[in-house]
């Protein structure tokens, strides 16, 4: 299977295959629904037995003798009427319940092989000797429909491939990717931590975590000030009107956390999104043609009320800062600013060391009435994102670039970028998203005086490179196994003495090195160096710097990196020299 869609076709059928194994070892068997998920599948079924993962070699087996039979996957199409008599026969009243809801359904899909028939619109495989490998992953939870007040369903995960180096390379990876965990990496390290007198979904970032979030954060700042934002500060909470104004509630109500009612009537909302705090600022004075574009940026903490289930480290919270800004501009401006947006984002993500990116264009699905906005101006914003995206292409800014319809924000269009981290994961992480919506006159009424002396309405530009700190940290320390590069590092270089005779010098080394601001400590304990030196590459510090008699000397350091291993002996200023100038350069 050599694309993404075949091998999307493969599993789905291996899903089905999953499924009529369970219904042959298992009485009374309901179907829920089996769809593909990243890197495999899962069907949910509502059955007595409780399936553990000692059922797992019982099911492959079963699995097994299914594609050595290698019976063809055939398609069926049914009235809707017949399609419910069809499953009511074969007792599959979770279908029934589905099916009887497509009431806009003429004929409804069916995909028979051997005794089992299962509701699905395809596309299968002709035959199942096409799957060359297949494992079964783990087990879940899950409740019928995703409602809570319905039936608790078992999930059960797999995942299948063309050929067994397949399977066996993606168990590689996955092997590593437990070893890079940054919930495990986090707690070791001293990177964040989560805890339930907190609340879930609750970061709390601590001196070491906070180090790195704050060179992330001058970084970022840095590149503000050369591009013209203007950076500002504004409340975690807000009058619920404003929500209600900008659309994000009723719209993400299940998403938010409730609001906060107040003695004198008020409602409160902590924020799902800074935007509207945003467009407050804007809207503080008037404005002319001649202030715009009007670039204001935040380091501005946000809340969603995530499920438990759905909650995970530092990747899914409920509470997360994003990098966020927003560029009020004229029409006729659009394009270059959406186009500097891109560029900052690009410059961003290269910098720390994501390389292997695409951008999704995420467009409105038509068919859909969540949008917000006129079908005029949507058009409008969607063809000014695919010309400079398209052309960024063409000039080789941009190494790929995809449509995808029925993904856009609410209020708007936009480009995401999805990077490939070093074990070949990919992450949705920096957006930028065009928005003729929350201006209009339906929302903010936003305006601005133009040359003509007339009022005119500015178009809005969001933008995020790294989409939250939070998110992206946790994807940073996979991404590096928490072995940071040196301008990132927590603890940039760690100096350790011989012997505790050695104390002074190395004191007035860390004290030459502080000074240069770098992140530095002196380790004079009493131990045996051996074992100071096996410490220091344990707590993947950058640059160890052993001192003893000959460099108290001749005022230098056994230098020794984590990348290059002995150095050899370094003058103590050409080691504050060479570190200064990797860390100014951000060498990854």
């Amino acid at each position: 299977m050599s694309t993404p869609e075949s091998l999307d076709t493969l599993r789905h059928s291996a899903a089905h295959l999953m499924a009529r194994a369970v219904m042959r070892l298992y009485p009374n068997v309901q179907l829920a629904f089996g769809p593909n998920v990243e890197n495999g599948f899962y069907y949910d079924f509502l059955m007595e037995d409780r399936l553990t993962e000692e059922d797992f070699p019982k099911i492959e087996a079963e699995i097994a003798k299914l594609i050595k039979l290698n019976e063809e996957f055939e398609r069926i199409e049914l009235p809707i009427h017949d399609a419910v008599e069809l499953l009511q026969g074969i007792g599959q009243t979770l279908k029934v319940e589905h099916v009887k809801e497509l009431a806009d359904a003429n004929t409804i899909s069916f995909y028979r092989q051997g005794e089992f028939v299962d509701l699905c619109r395809g596309p299968h495989i002709d035959k199942p000797k096409a799957i060359g490998a297949f494992k079964l992953m783990s087990l879940a939870g899950a409740y019928w429909k995703g409602d809570a007040a319905n039936p608790q369903l078992q999930r059960l995960y797999g995942t299948a491939f063309a050929s067994k180096k397949e399977l066996e390379e993606h168990l590689l990876q996955i092997e590593e990717a437990k070893k890079r965990d940054h919930r495990t990496l986090g707690k070791h390290h001293e990177l964040f931590a989560l805890d339930a007198k907190v609340g879930q979904g609750l970061i709390l970032w601590l001196p070491k975590g906070a180090i790195v979030r704050r060179q992330l954060e001058n970084f970022i700042s840095e590149e503000l000030v050369k591009r013209g934002y203007q950076q500002i500060y504004t409340p975690v909470i807000g009058n619920i009107d404003l929500f209600k104004t900008s659309g994000h509630y009723p719209y993400y109500a299940e998403s938010q956390f409730p609001p906060i009612g107040m003695q004198d009537g008020d409602e409160f909302l902590l924020r799902p999104m800074n935007c509207p705090h945003h467009i407050m600022v804007y809207q503080q004075k008037p404005r002319s043609y001649r202030d715009l574009p009007f670039r204001i940026a935040e380091f501005g903490c946000v809340h969603r009320f995530e499920q438990s289930g759905e909650l995970s480290g530092m990747t899914r919270v409920r509470g997360f800062t994003q990098d966020d800004a927003h560029i009020f501009c004229m029409p006729e401006q659009v394009e270059a600013e959406f186009r500097a947006c891109i560029e900052m984002t690009l410059h961003v993500l290269q910098t720390m060391g994501f390389g292997d990116f695409s951008v999704r264009l995420s467009f409105r699905d038509w068919t859909s009435d969540k949008y917000v906005g006129s079908a005029e101006n949507w058009k409008r914003a969607q063809a000014s994102l695919e010309k400079v995206c398209q052309t960024m292409f063409s000039e080789g800014e941009l190494p790929n670039l995809e449509i995808v319809e029925g993904e856009a924000a609410f209020y708007g269009p936009k480009a995401d970028f999805v990077v490939k981290d070093c074990l070949g994961r990919r992450w949705q992480l920096g957006t930028v998203q065009l928005d003729y919506s929350l201006p209009s006159p339906e929302r903010f009424d936003l305006e601005y005086t133009g040359a003509d002396n007339k009022p005119h309405m500015p178009v809005l530009i969001h933008r995020a490179p790294l989409g939250s700190f939070e998110r992206f940290f946790g994807i940073l320390i996979e991404h590096f196994a928490a072995a940071f590069p040196l301008w990132l590092a927590p603890e940039q270089i760690r100096i350790l003495t011989v012997s505790e005779k050695f104390g002074e010098y190395g004191s007035a080394v860390l004290s030459k090195m502080q000074s240069a601001g770098l992140r530095v400590s002196l380790d004079n304990r009493s131990e045996k160096i051996g074992a100071k030196i096996r410490e220091g590459r344990l707590d993947l510090v950058p640059y160890l710097a052993v001192v003893g008699a000959k460099e108290a000397e001749n005022g230098s350091v056994a230098l020794r990196s984590r990348k290059e291993g002995e150095l050899g002996e370094v003058g103590v200023d050409a080691v504050v020299e060479k570190l200064s100038e990797e860390v100014r350069m951000r060498v990854l």
